[in-house]
């Protein structure tokens, strides 16, 4: 099956969250599933300075105001279609924001760019390439299916995967004469969403598949609270839409391989994780007195539930934790941060940023990772903490809740805990967490055996990749191990 994957970020190339690790990841785990996939993504400085060796497959004399082109290559096993274009994408910094942290005015061009070129690469813009299936993900590529739909051949089958619903690339109204798509597309079944555009919404209107990042968000985003205005619309077609979870690259993380630790290790010597804790406390400041070492590696938001965490902070420390905070994100809450690492010296360290190697060496040396989110699509973090052995204390909600298995007693007992769970949006659950993890942390027998457990899970992308090459097949009317025609290898 020839697959287009079309996304705003791919790593290793560049990343700014899970989106990037989910669009580098799958391609390479649909290989055994005899799925070649393509990624289509945006030519940024990042991008363009790592690909060395390229091809032009294809020119515009107007791309959304300015000339552009494709070019073809390969980089970490990923083959890859960037869009060049100085117009749009040649730009310092983040993708989508600007210097002074605001979105870029012309993402509504930049993107629909990005979705326009995908839909033409399906109409078979490039001879002797034709995917047979479009694989959209997020907002950035959510007008893809909608230029399918209302272009010139429905051949081609989409799929729309939503990362996160609070997304939804919402655009005001006077943006739409300059898509490229009909006046009747802007209407209820198009991509028109209470009087603007959104993205997102055009992208689960108009594809024949939706997919979101686990099972239980693909339920919670039917209801009021979790669907943001939308669960109408997949309440309507509740048949096309799944959950299917996200996996991790197994070899990228991989505790027993990774070039990020100061020691690697295993399930069977996970005592050896002390040497790495030792080099997590050093580079934070920490002080070296016995207790549970607690991190976070995320985006600073109330959606992530940092707030909460900051009213229980201090008690954290009263238990005889210690925390390690890495990430950035809204500005008050950075500053809650920072006056607690001012309150507790020793007890508590801030890097704000993105730095990919310190987040292995977090995830390798801390004895559990918060994530008190109010939602939470899929989460990765979580995933990395399992298989480096940081317990992950979650809230009960979305694909944290499908994939940790709460330490209770039966769990416990039977050998299948792998972390902690406690109810969303609740401070008070969170510190309760918080002191049961500091009490199995002091039985150290039960907490390496949880750790152990967690180490064991799988987090791979092999059952995923599965699913996601059986919902390719049925599109197009395919058994997964159906022998067929490739197409040629123009690109």
């Amino acid at each position: 099956m020839e697959v287009l994957s079309v996304a705003s970020e791919v790593y290793p190339l560049i990343k700014t969250g899970g989106l990037a690790d989910v669009a580098g990841a799958l391609p390479l785990a649909l290989v055994p599933y005899n799925v070649t996939m393509r990624t289509l993504l945006p030519g940024y400085p990042a991008v363009m300075a790592k690909l060395t060796e390229t091809r032009v497959v294809a020119e515009f004399d107007d791309l959304f105001g300015a000339p552009g082109r494709l070019l073809a290559g390969r980089y970490a096993g990923l083959d890859l279609i960037v869009i060049e274009a100085a117009h749009l994408y040649d730009r310092p910094g983040n993708p989508y924001v600007g210097p002074e942290g605001w979105d870029w005015p012309d993402n509504w061009k930049r993107f629909s760019a990005l979705s326009w070129v995908a839909a033409e690469l399906g109409h078979g813009l490039v001879d002797g390439y034709q995917p047979q299936v479009i694989h959209c993900h997020d907002w950035q590529a959510g007008l893809t299916p909608a230029y399918i739909k209302y272009g010139p051949s429905e051949r081609v089958k989409t799929v729309m995967t939503v990362h996160n619903m609070a997304f939804k690339g919402f655009f005001g109204p006077e943006v739409f004469g300059q898509l490229r798509l009909p006046p009747h597309a802007f209407g209820v079944n198009g991509v028109e969403y209470y009087g603007g555009i959104s993205y997102l919404k055009s992208g689960m209107e108009c594809a024949d598949y939706v997919t979101t990042v686990s099972p239980n968000y693909a339920d919670e985003i039917r209801t009021p609270e979790f669907g943001m205005g939308l669960e109408g619309l997949l309440n309507g077609r509740a048949d096309t839409v799944i959950g299917i979870l996200n996996g991790i690259d197994t070899v990228a993380w991989d505790p027993g391989a990774d070039a990020a630790l100061p020691q690697k290790f295993t399930a069977t010597s996970v005592h050896m994780r002390a040497a790495n804790k030792a080099a997590v406390v050093e580079k934070f400041g920490l002080d070296g007195t016995d207790g549970p070492l607690f991190c976070v590696v995320s985006r600073l938001t109330d959606q992530k539930g940092m707030d909460l965490l900051l009213q229980v902070l201090d008690g954290l420390v009263a238990l005889g934790g210690r925390l390690a905070v890495l990430g950035s994100g809204d500005p008050g809450l950075e500053d809650g941060f920072r006056s607690a690492w001012q309150r507790h010296p020793g007890k508590v360290g801030l890097i704000t940023g993105y730095n990919e190697e310190l987040s292995h060496l977090i995830q390798g040396g801390a004895d559990a990772i918060l994530i008190p989110s109010r939602f939470e699509p899929c989460g990765l973090t979580q995933l990395y903490g399992l298989r480096y052995g940081c317990v992950p204390v979650v809230s009960r909600i979305g694909g944290l809740a499908d994939t940790v298995i709460d330490a209770n007693p039966a769990a416990i007992d039977a050998g299948v805990a792998t972390g902690l769970l406690f109810n969303a949006n609740d401070a008070h659950a969170l510190y309760e967490a918080i002191r049961k993890a500091v009490r199995l942390y002091a039985d150290d027998k039960t907490w390496k055996k949880i750790q152990r457990r967690g180490m064991k899970s799988d987090v791979s992308w092999e059952t995923s990749a599965g699913q996601y090459a059986d919902l390719y097949a049925s599109l197009i009317g395919l058994k997964v191990n159906d022998d067929q025609d490739r197409s040629d290898d123009t690109l």
